[in-house]
């Protein structure tokens, strides 16, 4: 869920104000927006409180979110299993009310699909507060289990499918050279995924849950090719025409991801400069 902190408080001028969270979220299909409310009474009186919700999906063909409220006491009101999309409760003296205006995103949402919830508070039949909240969808990070070895060969086979079987909601797919028997697929709906992973060769299935990109964007940026290469390292040359020969690392570029060594073999020690990835650490300098 992505959000920032934002809280508001509304009032109609009414006995009753309604304050708290009401910021803009993203989520993944499946998951939740959530948004922490509370009632404060404005004089120690007893009242007949009533939320009512005007919830709308952007367009005729956008699936429906589930959008509940709940309290400490559990559910008060479910759009899957209520109608009208209200709910009354009684409140008296100056304690405040905790609720949650919560709303699921469908399994099977699109990109940006999204919902959009007005909040009204009545007292004694008297507006006093209103809030409006957004939410949509965002694509999700999944992780497919391979045979180890065919990772590559998984990649072609799931693209394949999708470049054939029209929209899968798949938009990428990533199989980190250093990490095996794993894919990572951005993605929309799982249950499409998955069905769309079924029967490709040496796939495994889906790794249950999602991650995050904070988890697998070290395998987004490639590491500089002199990465883990210090000045005074015995390194030997895997490429160029002195290939096979060692030598002393004297300077490393970081910049341009060249180092600079010292042949051991040269007659007269001439530097020679050399990409980063053209050498073979052997020893490190003490």
């Amino acid at each position: 869920m992505n959000a920032q902190e934002s809280e508001t408080s509304i009032q109609g001028g009414g006995p009753l104000a309604l304050s708290g969270e009401n910021q803009s979220q993203r989520v993944t299909a499946g998951s939740w927006a959530v948004w922490k409310l509370v009632l404060k009474p404005l004089q120690a009186a007893k009242m007949k409180v009533k939320i009512v919700l005007t919830i709308d999906y952007g367009s005729e063909d956008s699936p429906e979110w589930d959008v509940r409220i709940v309290d400490a006491t559990g559910t008060l009101w479910e759009s899957a299993k209520l109608t009208p999309p209200e709910v009354e409760f009684h409140m008296e003296g100056t304690g405040g009310k905790e609720i949650t205006l919560e709303a699921e995103a469908p399994r099977g949402a699109r990109l940006d699909d999204e919902v959009r919830i007005k909040m009204q508070v009545f007292a004694n039949g008297q507006e006093s507060g209103s809030m409006d909240f957004f939410a949509n969808t965002m694509q999700s990070i999944l992780i497919l289990k391979t045979s180890i070895g065919h990772e590559r060969a998984v990649v072609d086979g799931v693209a394949g499918k999708v470049k054939t079987g029209g929209d899968r909601g798949i938009f990428a797919l990533l199989a980190p050279g250093k990490l095996d028997g794993y894919v990572f697929m951005e993605a929309m709906n799982t249950d499409l995924v998955r069905e769309t992973c079924r029967g490709v060769r040496k796939a495994k299935g889906l790794v249950e849950g999602e991650t995050n990109l904070s988890e697998i964007e070290h395998f987004l940026t490639p590491k500089p090719l002199v990465s883990g290469i210090s000045e005074g390292d015995v390194v030997e040359l895997v490429a160029g025409p002195f290939k096979g020969e060692k030598a002393r690392v004297q300077k490393i570029d970081e910049s341009k991801e060249e180092i600079t060594v010292e042949l051991f073999e040269a007659t007269v020690p001439i530097p020679v400069t050399v990409r980063g990835d053209s050498v073979r650490v052997l020893e490190k300098e003490r």
